[in-house]
């Protein structure tokens, strides 16, 4: 009897451990990222009445007798099951569908979440907004001109600076991938007006200096009289400024001096494509590969050098591709046209907004039309991330069962993607915990009335000597 008194009495208190889990449960219903926990009994010791024997030539075998001791919890498990997920159009709150945790810095001490509600503190730093705790990934560096995301480097804090300032980029490419009208009419001798007009196609781009100041390139498209693939091209930069900024262009590996000639030849196959281009020094460019022109001009604008001449800004000119077309210049019976053309100069702007993609690459978007990557949000994934430990505040930490972190971008080694805009909700299913609640419940009656048996049948013990 004695026995069944204590069996019952660990039955009330797992019983009473199963509830406390259902409750936090339910509390946490609505909590953004929360993981449900589930609680799995097991038998406990027993108390053995008789052994088992083995079979004989007469008899045959004989089972234990036990009694079991009661029982205990085997095991709370967290159940990292997918919750779903809510639109909010927030660009900070991040969501992760599969398998990853985000990687969040609590004074040093790396810890992980589902719960994505983000934001972007003073200092432009991305943090969660409740704690503090900071946001970890990979800033974009810049590398001899290109911006470079280094997913190898141990992570840091990203800095999102809204407001924040692009410096001008001066001009250093021009990609011509116009078409020049084959029917265009030669000009004669000695021109009129309207001939002039017919006869030569204009191409121009704004391209820019160290300042982010506006200049126009200008090249001027004739055909070459007496030819049936050839045209002869005039550059100029502003040519409405009243000071000249004597635009010279050339084949060689920087552009003439001030001066220097301003005009080349562009010839082309029968098939349409590029052939070759020829400067005004008798240079001509190479049978296959690129053709790239050089071109320079003065920056009236600038502070003069040292020795009083005129500071001078180089880029290059692509044509395109010898025998190309796609992104080449080329010359078909069709509308001169010009509107692949493109440069990669830009002036000052400051950011404005920035996006997140599925890979976690946060995109600056600038005022003056550029976009850039600023950095990247990183993920990590564990062996067992059943094993992890509850830090509160929505965070695990590693535990001896959970493994190491692997720490990465998303979608690489078994890490989900990321959704900008969402939220992970709680993925705690109330029709089955209130179920569990009621089975619960009857345990937890069931238990009790173990002792109420058992103590009744003690006072009756107590009653024999009346």
């Amino acid at each position: 009897m004695m026995r069944s008194l204590f069996s019952g009495v660990s039955g009330l208190q797992n019983h009473q451990t199963r509830m406390d889990v259902i409750g936090n449960n339910i509390a946490n219903i609505n909590t953004t990222g929360f993981k449900r926990n589930r609680v799995n009994f097991q038998d406990m010791l027993y108390q053995q009445l008789q052994g088992a024997a083995r079979p004989t030539e007469d008899l045959g075998g004989v089972n234990p007798k036990e009694v079991g001791l009661g029982m205990s919890v085997a095991s709370i498990d967290t159940l990292h099951i997918q919750g779903a997920l809510q639109t909010t159009a927030n660009p900070t709150d991040l969501a992760i569908t599969g398998q990853g945790f985000f990687v969040l810095d609590d004074r040093g001490t790396q810890l992980f979440t589902r719960a994505g509600a983000f934001s972007i503190d003073s200092d432009g730093i991305m943090v969660n907004p409740a704690n503090g705790m900071k946001v970890m990934g990979w800033m974009a560096r810049e590398i001899e001109g290109y911006t470079i995301l280094d997913n190898s480097r141990p992570v840091e804090e990203l800095v999102i600076p809204v407001g924040g300032k692009d410096p001008a980029k001066a001009t250093t490419l021009v990609n011509f991938a116009c078409n020049l009208d084959k029917r265009t009419p030669e000009l004669g001798e000695d021109p009129t007006l309207a001939q002039i007009v017919e006869g030569t196609w204009t191409a121009s781009q704004k391209i820019y200096d160290s300042f982010g100041d506006v200049h126009i390139l200008q090249v001027e498209f004739t055909r070459v009289p007496g030819t049936a693939n050839s045209w002869n091209a005039n550059v100029t930069v502003d040519p409405q400024n009243e000071l000249p900024t004597n635009a010279t262009i050339g084949l060689g590996e920087e552009a003439p001096e001030a001066g220097g000639p301003t005009t080349f030849i562009v010839n082309f196959s029968n098939n349409g494509t590029l052939l070759s281009a020829e400067d005004g020094a008798g240079n001509v460019s190479g049978a296959s590969g690129r053709v790239q022109m050089f071109v320079a001009f003065d920056v009236q604008t600038a502070a003069p050098n040292e020795d009083g001449t005129p500071v001078r800004q180089e880029f290059t000119l692509n044509l395109g591709n010898v025998g190309g077309f796609t992104n080449s210049i080329t010359q078909y019976a069709e509308a001169s046209s010009s509107k692949a053309v493109e440069q990669d100069g830009r002036t000052m702007g400051y950011l404005d907004n920035f996006k997140i993609d599925q890979s976690g690459v946060i995109t600056g978007i600038y005022s003056n039309g550029t976009t850039r990557s600023i950095g990247q949000v990183a993920m990590a994934s564990f062996p067992n991330q059943g094993g992890l430990e509850k830090a509160g505040d929505n965070t695990y930490r590693v535990s001896n069962n959970s493994g190491l972190a692997n720490i990465g971008p998303s979608g690489i080694a078994g890490k989900g993607k990321i959704n900008a805009g969402m939220l992970e909700m709680s993925n705690v299913d109330m029709a089955d915990q209130f179920v569990d609640m009621i089975v619960t419940q009857r345990g937890f009656q069931a238990n009790s009335r173990t002792i109420q048996t058992a103590d009744q049948l003690l006072q009756e013990l107590l009653t024999l000597k009346r």
